[in-house]
């Protein structure tokens, strides 16, 4: 019987992974684990947006409701008002102008946070009967 031996070299091949693979390996753990973190972040960001949104838009129509239902007809000009919806005060500004017809106006609620930065705007033609 002879007995063949593994060379030592080849021992070492087969033994693992070398430094720079678990570095490279590691490397690209890392920018992964990064790219999620970021992604992570703007989807929160967004839905903080959408939901600042959301409550805008309900000030700005229960503005415009609000000004349906007394049923005036609306003087054209400038008025601010303020708004708090769940616990988030907004200002907001309706904005009243004439149109080529009399007997309607065109009515823009303008909406604002507490930086004075636009989150919104609906306009509407509101008519006089």
């Amino acid at each position: 019987m002879s007995s063949r031996r593994t060379p030592p070299a080849a021992q070492r091949l087969t033994a693992g992974f070398t430094l720079i693979e678990v570095l490279v390996a590691l490397t690209i753990v890392g920018l992964c684990l990064a790219a999620g973190m970021r992604a992570g972040g703007a989807m929160t960001s967004n839905a903080d947006r959408l939901e600042m949104n959301g409550l805008a838009q309900w000030c700005a129509e229960n503005e415009l409701t609000e000004m349906r239902l007394t049923q005036n007809f609306p003087n054209v000009g400038q008025t601010d008002f303020s708004c708090s919806q769940m616990g988030r005060d907004f200002i907001g500004r309706m904005t009243v102008a004439a149109t080529p017809n009399p007997n309607f106006r065109r009515v823009e609620a303008q909406v604002f946070d507490g930086d004075n930065r636009p989150l919104l705007s609906i306009t509407t033609i509101v008519g006089r009967y």
